[in-house]
């Protein structure tokens, strides 16, 4: 079950709300707290019931941690800030290093001993592995949770409070990665206890629009992408700038689209969820482009990872190598694979890069800043789709094939592509390459999804009132989408996978 799934939008939504504003409205507040957790667990557990048990076990443990923290910090402030420091610190690094063990193993084992393997010549057996869904998210979210009550930043709060911060459906997928001090206090106002007409109508407003982003943009990019990516033999230069181009958009619609129904739902329950996708394409450069792409993600690798290394204090080396650290780690978190860690040292190099460029104070047009982030982006999302080495270089292949890009004959090119384009083929074969022609429902799709990008983001057309035109949109949207969503199966979200 996903947020575009007909089973979610008709069911399972509509009965959460309803069941949790009633016990709200009959004063049994713990009442609604409770069902809130356990349709976030039936949430969970309808994709595969089997990794129920250790999302409970992560959350009994890290409340015991937490909650043991919490009180040794709490007492010592009473004796004196100093008192019982190592003992905290030997806690606090229990828990994480539990934490990351239990991530590594569901998540790297595979890895690591496919590696060993390989290296060693050896032939170490190991089961294959199911990675169960969301342990990155909620492992990262239960580790902030740990520093903050080390740090004494933390209320002493009670399992089931400490639960529903954890498994609130709306984050518990793909995130956002959330601190306590952003959720716990909501759930406590008397504000939300009650359904509230602004919140609701905002919510499926913003809910809406992250389901056309999904069902109808990134879904349809999903086939371009996917026969550029996933097919065999070379590539033309026409066919694979429309499948490197697909893809990019298609992340982008697809983790946009999520990010918009995650707000969109959570403020139906009047709970404001922090942003965590900002346009990331509109980005001038590269450290703009993480200010905007996962903010949360980002901002969790910034404060535990990249400024224990040490940061920007020790010198332009040092900052180079913390930077290149952290993006590799970045990278394997996404997968258990080299491309993603190559990815992440891609990203990392442009970092340093653009901080060598900063001293240089030399500026560069606005257009050409743009591109020039845009195509990197473009280029190392090629190591972040590939299966291995040998798909990214076919990939990278075709994009700097430049003799394919002359008039080749038709029977040369899949009938299929021209047949799509109809009539207007027979036209346009006098003017223009057959393969560019046979390429014109995509790329047609991708002026409209680069139209969309110049364009307004979901947050930023929320703002204000809802008026006439904003519950049009709503409406038309819901009912496309809903119609979408029962005659056709959605692809899970991208960053379900991670």
């Amino acid at each position: 079950m996903i947020f575009s799934s007909w089973q979610f939008i008709l069911l399972f939504l509509p009965v959460t709300f309803g069941i949790y504003f009633a016990l709200n409205r009959k004063r049994c507040l713990l009442g609604g707290k409770l069902w809130l957790v356990l349709a976030s667990l039936f949430f969970y557990a309808y994709w595969n019931w089997t990794h129920l048990p250790l999302i409970l076990l992560s959350i009994g443990f890290n409340f015991a941690i937490g909650s043991h923290l919490s009180r040794a910090s709490s007492q010592a402030v009473v004796n004196g800030s100093g008192a019982g420091i190592r003992y905290r610190r030997a806690m606090l690094v229990f828990g994480i290093s539990t934490n990351l063990a239990m991530l590594a193993y569901y998540k790297y084992a595979n890895f690591f001993v496919a590696n060993l393997n390989l290296i060693n010549g050896l032939e170490i057996g190991l089961n294959e592995i199911a990675l169960p869904l969301a342990v990155s998210f909620f492992t990262f979210t239960q580790i902030v949770y740990l520093v903050d009550s080390f740090r004494g930043e933390t209320s002493q709060y009670d399992l089931l409070n400490y639960s529903l911060f954890v498994t609130f459906f709306p984050h518990l997928i793909a995130g956002p990665i959330v601190q306590h001090s952003q959720i716990m206090p909501q759930f406590s106002s008397r504000w939300t206890w009650v359904p509230r007409e602004s919140n609701i109508l905002k919510g499926l407003f913003i809910f809406s629009i992250g389901l056309v982003k999904k069902l109808v943009i990134a879904d349809t990019f999903a086939v371009w992408a996917d026969a550029g990516f996933d097919g065999r033999g070379d590539l033309d230069f026409y066919s694979a700038w429309i499948s490197s181009l697909s893809y990019t958009l298609q992340l982008y619609f697809d983790f946009s689209g999520y990010c918009d129904m995650a707000i969109g739902i959570s403020l139906l329950f009047n709970i404001v969820l922090p942003i965590n996708f900002n346009s990331p394409y509109k980005a001038l450069n590269i450290q703009d482009f993480w200010r905007r792409w996962h903010i949360t993600l980002s901002n969790f690798l910034r404060n535990f990872l990249y400024i224990p290394l040490g940061g920007n204090r020790n010198g332009a080396g040092f900052t180079a190598v913390n930077l290149m650290i952290t993006f590799a780690l970045g990278g394997l978190w996404h997968g258990a694979s080299w491309m993603f860690v190559i990815w992440g040292l891609l990203h990392g190099s442009a970092l340093v890069v653009h901080r060598v460029w900063q001293t240089t104070r030399v500026k560069i047009p606005v257009w050409m800043a743009w591109l020039l982030t845009f195509l990197f982006v473009n280029f190392s999302w090629v190591f972040f789709r590939a299966k291995d080495g040998t798909s990214a270089r076919r990939m990278l292949d075709g994009m700097i094939n430049w003799k394919s890009m002359g008039f080749i004959p038709v029977e040369n090119i899949p009938s299929t592509g021209l047949a799509r384009t109809g009539w207007m083929a027979d036209h346009l074969l006098w003017l223009f390459p057959s393969h560019l022609v046979a390429q014109l429902p995509a790329g047609l799709m991708l002026v409209f999804g680069f139209f969309l990008l110049c364009r307004k983001n979901t947050m930023e057309l929320a703002v204000g009132e809802m008026n006439t035109l904003k519950m049009s949109i709503t409406v038309v949207f819901l009912a496309l989408s809903v119609c979408l969503a029962l005659i056709s199966t959605s692809a899970v979200f991208l960053y379900f996978n991670f």
